[in-house]
């Protein structure tokens, strides 16, 4: 069996994979692990997306945190940065997301922040984990009034608005904007709040029914965003994913505009007013070599980490950072909040064309999106993360960036999940890199298989 938690969480489909039985678990393993050094009664705050199984898996896991005599709090639809945000507000001693982010609705996961607001390290969630394989061995289930107690908070996302407004305070009356809320996490909380910024608001797939969540909308599916956005003759569209912790726009023009461009659009802005910590953005390694390139012409420096959000936040902690991401639009500003806020990324960008009175498509030219082809090469799973040591593939790459000669790139990665490594190829020329992509993941296939 593989390691249960992934890079966000624990994810499956609900109720055959993250079974309610899983959620008790993990919600009594959880509270042990992460209130086992508490002298008072702990309490722990939990949230959940529109997903129709939110609510069975949030009263299971509930159910597994008041069983071990922790207390829980139950905030109900709100997004993920909203319970990281609450959780170290409030001063309790964990937060619980129930979400499956931008996956399909028969999916869900739980995910844990510790008191502070972070997401928990390795060791943390191996505790968990090694605590559920073993059946709750040694954690006291506890009877009579030692029974923890749940207190329903649903008012408590206004908490979270407030906190965000007050962050991001932009006067946006002089701006109509699209907003997809992927009929997700998002669909109350960004409505009220750019309605209360001012904003001329079109506000679509806001409507959800714990079956429509991320269905042909939001982050994921930017089509009728962008459709919408040029009909509406709008300033700007901005699109969220299910739990709302990323966002993407579009330009008045209907491009899409991704994280690497909202990042450098704001990483420009900050610079010019000091605000840049070490004139540095972290990214991941997957980040666009134009991102790269305008960097290296604007005085930015970027440092890469491997794929995902919580590598980026460590990098980010660990050297005193305070702006980071993702391509995908999961966008850390770490002065403001200890995780992704897809809508406080959002009102940065806004804050962004308010200030300079520029059209989101002409802050965009600040970096051309380089050309990037992805070919998956299929090999054996026990040799994936060996690509590099076959002479063959190694002088292959070399010839190839070689031959890029710093206006291209190749990345090759083990996939996380699958018997695969993926292979990346970024240059000026589409055709060129699929070519390439192509023959270099024959190559590698032909050669570890």
């Amino acid at each position: 069996m593989g390691r249960m938690f992934g890079t966000d969480g624990v994810r499956g489909v609900a109720g055959t994979e993250l079974t309610i039985e899983l959620a008790m678990k993990l919600g009594q393993a959880g509270a042990y692990v992460l209130t086992k050094e508490q002298a008072h009664q702990p309490t722990i705050i939990v949230g959940c997306d529109t997903r129709i199984s939110g609510g069975m898996l949030a009263n299971a896991l509930m159910a597994g945190i008041c069983s071990v005599g922790a207390n829980a709090i139950f905030a109900g639809v709100v997004p993920t940065p909203a319970i990281a945000y609450l959780t170290r507000k409030h001063k309790v001693d964990a937060g619980v997301v129930i979400s499956a982010s931008h996956n399909p609705m028969e999916f869900n996961g739980i995910k844990f922040f510790n008191g502070e607001g972070y997401k928990l390290s390795d060791q943390l969630e191996d505790e968990i984990e090694e605590l559920i394989k073993t059946d709750m061995k040694d954690v006291p289930i506890l009877t009579g009034s030692a029974v923890g107690r749940i207190e329903y908070r649903l008012d408590i996302k206004e908490e979270y608005i407030s906190f965000i407004k007050k962050k991001a305070a932009v006067d946006l009356s002089t701006l109509k904007i699209v907003v997809d809320c992927a009929e997700g996490a998002s669909h109350y909380t960004s409505v009220k709040a750019l309605k209360d910024l001012g904003a001329s608001l079109v506000a679509i797939h806001v409507r959800p029914d714990g079956t429509n969540i991320n269905a042909n909308c939001g982050s994921t599916h930017m089509e009728e965003l962008k459709a919408r956005v040029v009909y509406e003759k709008a300033d700007i569209g901005i699109a969220f994913d299910g739990d709302a912790d990323r966002m993407l726009a579009v330009d008045e023009m209907g491009n899409m505009v991704d994280g690497d461009q909202i990042m450098a659009i704001i990483g420009n802005h900050m610079k010019s007013k000091g605000m840049l910590k070490k004139d540095t953005v972290v990214v991941t390694v997957m980040s666009n070599l134009g991102f790269t390139l305008m960097g290296e012409r604007e005085g930015i420096h970027l440092e890469k980490t491997k794929v995902g959000d919580r590598y980026v936040l460590e990098h980010m902690r660990e050297h005193g950072y305070n702006l980071g991401g993702e391509q995908s639009g999961h966008i850390i500003f770490l002065d403001d909040i200890t995780t992704g806020d897809g809508l406080l990324s959002a009102l940065h960008l806004l804050s962004v064309m308010v200030d300079t009175g520029k059209r989101l498509s002409e802050l965009s030219g600040i970096m051309e999106v380089l050309p990037q082809a992805l070919v998956n090469a299929k090999v054996p799973n026990h040799k994936k993360e060996h690509y590099m040591d076959y002479a063959e593939i190694a002088d292959a790459v070399k010839e190839l960036e070689g031959k890029f000669n710093g206006e291209g790139r190749v990345l090759i990665r083990p996939s996380g999940t699958e018997p695969m490594v993926r292979v990346m190829i970024e240059g000026k020329d589409q055709d060129v890199i699929e070519r390439e992509a192509q023959k270099l993941a024959k190559l590698i296939t032909d050669i570890m298989l």
